[in-house]
């Protein structure tokens, strides 16, 4: 068998958070309660879902899995992201009742961005942003979908920003630098990310999660933590390092392929039902009271 390196960013990832374990505190403790305020709306717990694109239709179902997921997010009273999607699209994923975030290309073509973010304000949406980490690709900018991307300046970023009255979220974080000039934009939160392993030897969003806390210190912006997230101990190690809140990716998408709506409500109550035991059992009554004094971390 030929040697492979391990330079695969996931598994990585899941090798780092997989490192970490967890203590417990278990003596004065009480069952955790599960709820968050989040940029001024108050969330069942600190999970999101992906900023999915282009998810057809499943089994034949009525809605595509956009929606779907959509509809499941509305149900558990948590934050929904969605990703690449024409207009028309998104006016379906808001008229799902979901409070969502529409996380828009670095397009070429500005004028797209702008209309983007302006649709989605006239449709309802709880907040815009931009997902950065597709600006590069292999031969120089990324084509996503035949759509050509664009380098984005702290100057371009800004101007989103001012251009909205939502809160404004930058997706695909992964250094200090960035996010100290995400939050010098006047950027309302980040979202940590290699984006499903787009950087070859990516380090672990979780593993650079302590450093961005530190630098973000008293600054007005939360942050978000996704790739790999997969079960109740992974959203509670994201916080515990420093996030407010976990978003979970592809882990997500069997149940929704297999059962839609009800497969991802079961998906996201399991991953709630664990948090709340870990929580629980850490000695932590709530979301925004966890620290990492019950994590074993290796040393570097």
């Amino acid at each position: 068998m030929a040697y492979t390196r391990l330079s695969d960013a996931n598994e990585i990832t899941e090798r780092y958070m997989d490192s970490i374990l967890i203590g417990e505190k278990l003596i004065d403790s009480t069952v955790a309660d599960l709820k968050i305020s989040f940029l001024g709306e108050t969330f069942d717990m600190p999970v999101m879902t992906p900023a999915f694109s282009h998810l057809s239709n499943y089994n034949g179902r009525q809605y595509t899995g956009l929606e779907e997921y959509s509809i499941a997010a509305a149900k558990c009273n948590i934050l929904n992201f969605c990703g690449m999607m024409e207009n028309d699209m998104f006016k379906k994923i808001a008229d799902t009742g979901a409070k969502t975030v529409r996380i828009v290309k670095p397009y070429a073509d500005n004028g797209k961005v702008r209309d983007q973010l302006a649709f989605a304000e006239d449709a309802g949406a709880f907040g815009v942003g931009m997902d950065i980490d597709h600006i590069f690709g292999e031969d120089g900018y990324d084509v996503v979908v035949g759509e050509d991307m664009a380098c984005q300046t702290m100057d371009m970023l800004r101007s989103y920003v001012e251009s909205t009255k939502l809160p404004f979220i930058v997706k695909g974080v992964l250094g200090v630098e960035d996010a100290i000039k995400c939050a010098d934009i006047g950027a309302k939160a980040i979202i940590v990310s290699h984006h499903h392993g787009r950087l070859p030897y990516a380090v672990p969003p979780m593993k650079v999660l302590p450093k961005i806390k530190e630098a973000l210190d008293g600054r007005d912006i939360k942050i978000i933590v996704d790739c790999g997230i997969s079960s109740g101990a992974d959203v509670y190690k994201a916080i515990a390092l420093g996030a407010d809140a976990a978003a979970v990716g592809r882990s997500m998408l069997p149940g929704l392929e297999s059962k839609g709506v009800d497969g991802v409500v079961d998906f996201l109550n399991g991953i709630a039902r664990e948090l709340r035991f870990i929580m629980s059992s850490t000695g932590f009554t709530k979301p925004s009271d966890i620290d990492d004094s019950a994590l074993w971390i290796p040393a570097e």
